[in-house]
């Protein structure tokens, strides 16, 4: 496998990045321009710019871009689908083209020069590359928290998560034609994607200030990300119900047998508080296992529709445009 006739493509989500796009297309075509004349990237490689929906200028921003360089694409849904659909809709409209997609946020706190060590890992025979950053000292402390209580929680249910990987990465044409096969609606890549098993390993890099504007994932995102990851790659918190169910019965046979036991010596007494705490831990456990049970119902029905994931407005290369593409 020779570098210097890979057609790579970049693949970058955007939802309202107007403040910080334009400056970030020309940090990336710096580096892909670099690339090719350092022989490592073939001349059709390519900026794809995914807009999601966004309620600002990105998409005219995009649309300007591709008019002005055959080095960029775009391609904008129908309305917003969320990260996760924006980065499978860029990779499978790069694979038709691509040899190996990198996908990369617009905002380029990923550090863009880890493309080389990329490079270097695919030229070795790796399929799937992930990026992983350093450290968290850029997070505040309840992100670095949550964070760090999620990705551990991921390990318990038996989740292949990467910690500290954040849907920065590189899949060669292989990986991604495998990953084509998987349907599912509830998307989430980050634990999907070391499930498909092909030749993998891991680039470090530093995490860089943004540029401009603010940070798209907001805190309902991070909760609804972190739900599907649970969700869509383990039944472990059903059987936690059915363990936690067991214990609660075998408490509640004890209490039984302790009332009993003082109702045969003539102990019975009232028994308020421990008669109110006893209603209170059963209904609370019930109402959360509900809830999770509802959890998994919810997303059985959204499957069970069929629905397509995302649906592509238009599709944008140098001089051409595409409209009306479903998945």
């Amino acid at each position: 496998m020779k570098t210097d006739s890979t057609i790579l493509y970049l693949v970058v989500p955007c939802y309202n990045e107007e403040e910080v796009l334009n400056k970030s297309a020309q940090v990336m075509k710096n580096k892909m321009l670099r690339l090719q004349e350092a022989g490592r990237i073939a001349k059709a490689s390519r900026i794809l710019f995914v807009n999601d929906g966004s309620r600002d200028r990105t998409w005219r921003i995009i649309h300007e871009l591709t008019q002005q360089d055959r080095l960029f694409a775009g391609l904008s849904f129908s309305r917003n689908y969320g990260h996760q659909s924006a980065i499978l809709a860029g990779m499978m409209t790069a694979r038709e083209k691509a040899d190996a997609v990198v996908t990369i946020d617009a905002d380029l706190q990923q550090d863009i020069e880890a493309l080389d060590s990329f490079l270097d890992c695919y030229d070795r025979g790796c399929d799937i590359v992930y990026g992983v950053r350093n450290d968290r000292n850029t997070d505040g402390f309840f992100k670095k928290a949550t964070a760090g209580m999620f990705y551990g929680f991921m390990h318990f249910l038996g989740s292949n998560t990467i910690t500290n990987h954040a849907d920065y990465r590189l899949m060669s044409k292989k990986a991604l034609d495998a990953l084509s096969q998987f349907h599912e609606s509830n998307l989430f890549l980050r634990g999907l994607i070391p499930t498909l098993g092909f030749q993998s390993d891991i680039v470090y890099f530093d995490v860089k200030e943004r540029e401009a504007g603010q940070s798209k994932y907001t805190l309902r995102k991070m909760i609804t990300l972190a739900m599907d990851g649970i969700t869509s790659m383990s039944v472990r918190p059903l059987q936690m119900i059915t363990v936690l169910g067991f214990l609660v019965c075998l408490v509640s046979a004890g209490i039984f047998v302790s009332c009993i036991w003082d109702w045969a010596h003539g102990m019975v007494v009232a028994g308020w508080t421990t008669t109110v705490g006893t209603i209170c831990l059963t209904g609370g456990v019930t109402l959360l296992s509900q809830g999770i049970i509802g959890e998994y119902i919810g997303k059985i029905y959204m499957e069970s529709k069929g629905r397509p994931r995302y649906l592509v407005d238009c599709l944008i290369w140098h001089g051409e445009e595409e409209t009306d593409d479903t998945h």
